[in-house]
Parts: structure tokens; sequence; C-alpha cells
């Protein structure tokens, strides 16, 4: 945090112009906003009333005064734990939460000399981002050898396919989406002509049952649909490799259409939920995480980014619509 003195000096902003007020025995201190990344419903770090260098020195008849993003004073605020020191923890954090804390510090500073007393306000500034953990998914491709593209046979494999693959993963309430499949002709060296089936599907969290499963979970269910997630794409991923085993040691007659050796391949998709997005320019510090929208943007679906409001702009922090 980097902080600037204004010695006997207050700065006041109204508006339009900033006024300078001078007092002989006043100093104010004021900070740069600090960001500060909070998961939903989880309780916040504890929020320190003081920079590094105060909290080394002695600090006399210390007061703190600790304002929330409505501006209303959070002391006997049931939400938070406020302790004598001038910490602060907001508790169950929440995407309506986010937004500006501000701490006021006022300390006396006693001349060794002279005795003679200063009072000095320093001013703490802290954004709280309420975030989640983006929902992980991933974009399979896998390719299969047939006997020809117009084989009548191709699609009903491919139905088949489909089934297999997700009766192999039902249990963990994900299944596979936007499914699709080409076949390619094409001419290799020293061999014939040949054709190939290239498959692609999501391996989605989010099948039938997931709500249910997620209540299960204590606070939020990112964590457990991303664990279910990948364990699904291990599975299949499995599948294909004992294909290809099998095809090797136990086949003598190789099928009309086969499995590509090596062919497997998942790639990795993020989403957010509605209210929430990625931003690495302006929250570099969480870059990966999906952080609530600002005022003045919305997120209405599983898209990665918020968006900007147009008309009517909205004041809210995780707006799904404007």
């Amino acid at each position: 945090t980097r902080c600037w003195r204004l010695q006997n000096t207050i700065l006041m902003y109204f508006g339009d112009f900033i006024q300078y007020e001078h007092f002989t025995s006043f100093t104010l201190l004021s900070c740069i906003a600090v960001n500060v990344y909070v998961k939903v419903f989880t309780n916040s770090p504890f929020l320190v009333c003081m920079d590094l260098a105060r909290s080394q020195e002695e600090v006399i008849d210390p007061k703190y005064l600790w304002i929330g993003p409505d501006g209303r004073n959070l002391e006997g605020q049931m939400y938070v734990n406020l302790t004598e020191t001038g910490k602060l923890m907001v508790m169950g954090f929440k995407e309506s939460m986010s937004g500006a804390y501000t701490c006021t510090l006022s300390h006396k500073i006693i001349e060794t000399m002279t005795q003679e007393e200063r009072e000095v306000v320093e001013a703490y500034k802290f954004m709280v981002y309420a975030y989640r953990e983006a929902d992980h998914a991933y974009q399979v491709f896998v390719r299969y050898t047939t006997k020809e593209c117009e084989l009548p046979a191709n699609s009903r494999f491919f139905e088949e396919l489909k089934k297999i693959i997700n009766n192999i993963i039902s249990d963990l309430t994900c299944h596979i989406i936007e499914s699709s499949y080409k076949c390619h002709s094409f001419k290799r060296p020293k061999q014939g002509l040949g054709h190939e089936l290239f498959v692609s599907f999501q391996v989605n969290p989010f099948a039938p049952g997931w709500v249910e499963v997620c209540h299960q979970v204590p606070y939020d269910c990112e964590d457990a649909t991303n664990t279910r997630v990948q364990e699904a794409k291990d599975r299949i991923g499995e599948f294909f490799n004992k294909q290809a085993y099998v095809l090797k040691h136990e086949f003598q007659t190789v099928p009309t259409i086969h499995y590509v050796d090596n062919s497997f391949s998942a790639t990795h998709i993020d989403s957010c939920r509605p209210g929430f997005g990625k931003n690495d320019l302006t929250h570099k510090n969480c870059a990966s995480c999906c952080v609530v929208c600002d005022p003045g943007t919305y997120s209405p679906n599983n898209d990665v980014t918020c968006q900007i409001c147009t008309r009517p702009r909205v004041k809210k922090y995780g707006a799904r619509s404007c």
C-alpha cells in the first residue's frame, strides 16, 4: 500500500473542486485502495486499519471507524467481526457485500520535549470483491478409422459411442454435450486412400441432478463440480486408452470402425456463473477467478466476461441484467 501524508492539511472533495483546510495540530494520512478477493460464502481475511510501518510503532489513544459500501458504520453489524484493535472481518461474504470498505484511524502523537499533543487521522480503503472459482468443462477430440465416409454404420456407431460415454460418467452427474463428428478422406505416403471420423464433444458437469448433489455440499459447489468433471475426463481418457490396448492385443481381425491410437485429447474450458466474469486487467491478482461484475456491467449467462451496460446503468455488484 502506498500512502501520502498531508501535513497540517485536510483535503476535501466537493464534486467540482478540491479544497484544502489548514490546521495547526492535525495530520491526515490517506492511502490508495487495496483490492481484496473473498470467495462467496466464506469469511474475509482480517482487514487491518493501519499500514505495516504504523503497526511497528506505538499508537496512542487509537480510535477506529469502519464504513461499509452502503456508507453505514459497521460497528454492531451482525455480519462483521470487529476487534478492539480495529481489525475487520466480513462473514459469510456474498456478492452484494462487495465494494469499498474504508477505515479511519485517529490517534495522538505527543512531542517528547514539549508534551504537545497532535491529532493524526489516517484513512485506509479496501476494495473487497466476491469471487467464485471458474466452472470447468473439457472439450474432447478423438478419431476413428472407418471403411468409407458414406458408410451407414458411421452414424449408428457415433450414437452408440455417446451412450457408452454417458453411461461411464453418469454417476458423477456429468454428461456430454455439443457432440458431433465429421468424416474426412486422406492420402498417406505409400498407402491408399483412408477415411477417419473426427469426433468431438464437451464433458459438462451439469447433468440432470447436479443441483441436488450441490445441496449436499456446504457453501458453494464449484469445487465439487470441478472435481467431478475432472474425474469424468479421466474416465473417458482411460476408456479410449483401453480401446487401443484391446485392439492391439485381443483382436485378430481389425474392426471396420476402430479407434486411432493416441488421438484422444482434452482441452480445458472455463465458464463463470451469471453475475460473475474474468478480467485479468482489472483483477490482475485474481486473474483466474470469476469476480463479481462491477456496477455498470452484467453477465446474464455462463459467459467468461462481464458486459458493459448501455442504459439503464445498474448500480449494484453481480448484476445479471441491465
